[in-house]
């Protein structure tokens, strides 16, 4: 299996995005800042949502993939991995996140 710093460098550039704001379709908002920490997780939600500006079950799916080792992380250990556990629900509810894209 290939590891997620393998993976990170394949994905489109996001160097001009300064955060991702997400909605769900109960409205509630979260941002992911283009930051340390965070920066791997706005590469993988934009690379799944680029096209579409949404986050759906299949998109959700294809971004664990991106994860790799991280996603089975995130399974074993609840909470660990917030932007992960996101797409588990997104997968486990059948929702929507629209992802609005913030330049720089």
């Amino acid at each position: 299996m290939r590891r997620f710093k393998d993976i990170l460098p394949t994905l489109s550039s996001i160097e001009d995005i300064s955060s991702l704001t997400l909605t769900d379709s109960n409205g509630e908002v979260t941002t992911l800042k283009n930051k340390l920490g965070t920066s791997g997780s706005v590469a993988v939600y934009f690379e799944v949502s680029k096209d579409s500006g949404v986050i759906d079950s299949n998109s959700a799916a294809a971004a664990l993939k991106l994860y790799a080792e991280h996603t089975d992380d995130a399974r074993e250990n609840p909470g660990k991995h917030p932007n992960i556990d996101r797409l588990f629900l997104v997968i486990d509810s059948d929702l929507r996140i629209n992802i609005r894209v913030n330049k720089v």
